[in-house]
Formats: structure tokens, C-alpha cells, sequence
């Protein structure tokens, strides 16, 4: 039968004179507990006291208790001795020293083995690491634990129990994974939220990380096709715990080491604090482009920070600093040389420095309309173009000598024959400002008193049809225009000397384009 440790001695106990002469000349044995050092309360536990194969008896003792040494003969192989304690208490909690008999005499003590008993009536610690559980290879980190309990000296081997484990990430070098939501950087209480980290690193797990928190849930990897690796983290419906900037991680099975951090995602939630703000546009919600739109998010409770989000939009929601105006507190978002990209449903937030994730209530929505610009907007290969049907514009003008010299310059004898289509080379077409101008001047002579030269026409796609420009110029110095739009037209056969020409005549019809000659 295993024997039981029933009495302890203090280690300080005089051995006797020939003990104290001896003492020294022999090495000292060793002591461990199993199943280790910390055990819970009404577990057993054994200690070891090993010494050399001389060693004929072997004593325990508990620091701080008088009495008798109990005293165990060495089992085979003949070295060391087993001291059992089937039932762990407060009682047993403390110090502990061996030593051995041999021939030679008494052996010096051995190392103290501090036995430690873990009692369900403490509340266990918080462990934590800072500044995060995430730590750049070769970088510093430190391990704090804490509690709300009041630990005292007068009992330093009896513990609570355990604290939750800490695991720390090591991030290294190799390419970082991308982190993204389909739900949109601003959420409301009770959305779902799916974070997916992915990358084209064949990964076999990722880990997810929020900043200030300890958590570092960690999830397989899936293999959607070859060479990718995702995994999706579903964190439940939201609440305002959840407001936050987070990042993930990609790791391989067979190493310890994670990869480089994704670009961070920051997580908004709405609701809190349950104020709703207003959102107010100027000039007016239709303006056009190139026009100085400015967004004003107003509150009369003070908020700190205010956000503006357009609907559907991938970028981050901008921020400014309130400004406070007497009663509102408020700002200005201005968009300078705005673009039909612009356009569309704008919502505001706003926010206190202490908790920049947590949203107020979203304001009404307002939409935004961008038109396609002023009326003197140049006619560019990728305007639209004239959107109604066949028209006709008649301008006469005074002449002026560089549309009539390019005219005559350019065009060959035998282009004065007869018209035999459009024309080889750009013509520059009065600007409208030149044009208004013209319309207002009368002309000199009259057509039936000069002879005109032959019309001379280009032709021009745009994206809603065809365009065709006609001038004639009469001798008496008199000249007229003629624009035609139209849906349909003839088919312009690609690099073609008339495709090129009509680009070049699009380009350059002037600021106002077809419409406004």
C-alpha cells in the first residue's frame, strides 16, 4: 500500500552533532510534485524525493510545521521515495524540503517545492497582454494580470483558479490578407456581420484581431478555388459592443508565425447615442456639374464629430470636426467641381470623441442629383451628344479670313467641281461666343448678289446619333452654317478617313456643342 503523509517537521530541526558535521559533504536531492505544483482543492497529488543509489531512508518536510520528519524507505530502483497526499487541502499548501540517508550521513536539504492549492471560493484573475496580444516578430510585449478581488500575503499558497488563456499572435512578413464586409462599414443594431479575411496565399487558418480587445478567434480556411484561401467570421447580431477596428492574419499549420496584418476595417454601429441629426444641402439637391456642393449635418445635442455616408459607397464615411454655431452644432461637407459621379443618397452621423465607433441615429436620407453639366460645356468624345431628334440650325456670320483661307487652302481643284463628300481635314468651327457675336452683325452684302462656293459639309458620331456641319461662303464676304443632328445616319467605316475626321470635327464644335449654336 502507497504510504501517506501523515506528519511534517520543521526543516529547521537540529539533526544532531554528527548530522552537523557531515552536512555538505553530500549533493542534495531533488523534489518535484505530479501532476505539478498548483493542484485544485480535493485533488491528490504525489511528491518525489530522488537522491543516489546509496540513500537509504528519505524524509519530507513542510516549512513552518514542528514534529516528526516522515520518513519513506527508497523504492526500486533504490533512489528515490514517494510521498502521497490523496486529498489536496489548505492544509497541505506551503513549502516543502527533502533529504536523504546514506552511509556517509545526512545530505544537504534540496531545493524548497512550493505546493500551491486552488480554492472555487476566489474569483479568477484577467490576463492580459499590452499593449495587444498581437506582436510584431522581435517585438516587446507584457503580460499583465489582474482582478477585482483583494489578494492579501497571509495565505500566498492558497490561489483561485485559473485565469481564461492568453494566446499571443506573432505577426511576420509574409503577404498580408484582406479583410472586407458585404453589409457596409455603418451598421444598425441587430444586423448580421460577417467579416471574410481572404487572400491568394494558400493560407491554412486565419485569425481575427480587434483593436483593445484580447480575442483572437481563429477559423480553418477554405479553398474556394486554387490559389485562394477565406474564412468567414459570423459575430452574431450587432450590438454596440461590436464598434471597432479590426484586422486578420493568415497563418500556415506547420509554423508558429502569422502573417502581416491586413489593411484595418473599421466597423460602425448606429443607435448610440439615440440622437438623430439633419442633413441639408446648397445651392438645392439638383445642381450641375462642375457646380460647389456643400453638405450641412447639423444637431442641437452636442456631438463631437460628424460623419457623411453615401449610400452604396465602398470608401470609408469622411469625417469632420464639429463646429458649434449657435444652437446647432455642426459641419460642412463641400464638394468643389462636382461630378454626375457624386450623385446620389447621402445619409450623416454623428459621434463623441470617447466612443468614435458608436453612431448616432442616421439623419433623413437626402438625394443628390448631378446633371450632365452647363450648356457651355465643351463637346467631348464622351459627351452624350444631342438627345432629341433631327434638327437644323442655320447661322450666317461675317466671314472671317481663317475659315475662308483654311477652306480654300485645303480643299483641292478637284474638290471645286462638285462635292463628292465629307472633307479630308478639320475645319475649326466658330466658338459660340464668336458665334453669338456674328449672329448680331449684319451681313455684308446679300446672298442673291454674290456667288457662294460650294457647301462644304463633315460629318460627326456621337453617342446619341450623327451630327453633320455644312458652311458656305460668299464672295461678299457673308458665310452660313448649317448643323443637322440626328439619331441614325451612315454607317462610318472604322479607320476611315471620315471616322477620323468626324472625331476630330466632335471634339471641336465648340463649348456650347451642338445644342447651343
Amino acid at each position: 500500500m502507497t504510504p501517506t503523509l501523515t506528519a511534517l517537521l520543521c526543516l529547521g530541526l537540529s539533526l544532531g552533532p554528527r548530522t552537523r558535521g557531515q552536512a555538505g559533504t553530500l549533493p542534495k536531492p531533488t523534489l518535484w510534485a505530479e501532476p505539478g505544483s498548483v493542484i485544485a482543492r480535493g485533488r491528490p497529488v504525489t511528491i518525489w524525493c530522488e537522491g543516489p543509489l546509496e540513500a537509504q531512508e528519505f524524509r519530507l518536510g513542510k516549512e513552518g510545521i514542528s514534529g516528526p520528519w516522515d520518513r519513506q524507505r527508497p523504492l526500486g530502483p533504490r533512489n528515490k521515495a514517494k510521498f502521497s497526499i490523496p486529498y489536496m487541502t489548505e492544509h497541505h499548501a506551503g513549502r516543502y524540503q527533502c533529504l536523504y540517508l546514506s552511509p556517509a550521513g545526512w545530505s544537504e536539504h534540496s531545493d524548497p517545492l512550493e505546493l500551491v492549492v486552488m480554492i472555487g471560493s476566489y474569483s479568477k484573475p484577467w490576463l492580459s497582454a499590452l499593449p495587444s496580444p498581437v506582436v510584431t516578430s522581435a517585438g516587446n510585449v507584457t503580460l499583465q494580470c489582474g482582478s477585482w478581488q483583494e489578494y492579501g500575503r497571509s495565505e500566498p499558497q492558497v490561489w483561485s483558479g485559473p485565469s481564461d488563456p492568453l494566446e499571443l499572435l506573432v505577426s511576420g512578413v509574409s503577404r498580408k490578407p484582406s479583410l472586407l464586409t458585404q453589409q457596409g462599414p455603418v451598421l444598425a443594431p441587430g444586423e448580421t456581420l460577417t467579416l471574410q479575411c481572404h487572400s491568394d496565399v494558400t493560407y491554412d487558418r486565419f485569425a481575427l484581431s480587434k483593436e483593445g480587445t484580447q480575442d483572437l478567434p481563429q477559423r480553418p480556411a477554405q479553398q474556394p478555388q486554387a490559389g485562394l484561401s477565406q474564412a468567414d467570421f459570423l459575430l452574431g447580431p450587432v450590438s454596440s459592443s461590436h464598434g471597432g477596428q479590426y484586422r486578420c492574419y493568415g497563418g500556415h499549420s506547420l509554423s508558429s508565425e502569422w502573417s502581416a496584418p491586413s489593411d484595418p476595417l473599421d466597423i460602425l454601429v448606429s443607435g448610440q447615442p439615440p440622437v438623430t441629426p439633419s442633413l441639408s444641402v446648397q445651392p438645392g439637391p439638383t445642381v450641375s456639374s462642375g457646380e460647389t456642393v456643400t453638405l450641412l449635418c447639423q444637431s442641437q445635442i452636442k456631438m463631437d464629430t460628424f460623419l457623411l455616408c453615401k449610400e452604396g459607397a465602398a470608401d470609408p464615411p469622411l469625417r469632420l470636426r464639429a463646429e458649434y454655431r449657435a444652437p446647432w452644432h455642426q459641419a460642412e461637407f463641400s464638394m468643389r467641381a462636382v461630378t454626375p459621379a457624386l450623385g446620389g443618397t447621402y445619409r450623416c452621423y454623428g459621434s463623441h470623441s470617447s466612443s468614435p465607433y458608436l453612431l448616432s441615429r442616421p439623419s433623413a436620407p437626402l438625394d443628390l442629383v448631378v446633371s450632365g453639366g452647363p450648356e457651355d460645356q465643351p463637346l467631348t468624345p464622351t459627351d452624350p451628344g444631342p438627345q432629341s431628334g433631327d434638327s437644323d440650325t442655320v447661322l450666317t456670320s461675317q466671314s472671317t479670313e481663317r475659315v475662308k483661307d483654311q477652306g480654300e487652302e485645303q480643299r483641292g481643284p478637284e474638290d471645286q467641281e462638285g462635292l463628292r463628300g465629307a472633307p479630308e481635314s478639320p475645319v475649326e468651327p466658330l466658338r459660340p461666343s464668336a458665334q453669338r457675336r456674328a449672329a448680331q452683325t449684319p451681313a455684308q452684302g446679300s446672298r442673291e448678289d454674290s456667288q457662294p462656293q460650294l457647301p462644304r459639309t463633315t460629318q460627326c458620331r456621337t453617342s446619341s446619333g450623327w451630327a453633320w456641319l455644312a458652311w458656305s461662303c460668299w464672295s461678299s464676304g457673308s458665310c452660313c452654317l448649317r448643323l443637322r443632328t440626328a439619331r441614325e445616319g451612315p454607317e462610318v467605316q472604322p479607320g476611315g478617313e471620315q471616322e477620323r475626321t468626324g472625331h476630330t470635327q466632335r471634339a471641336e464644335l465648340g463649348a456650347e456643342g451642338p445644342s447651343g449654336v
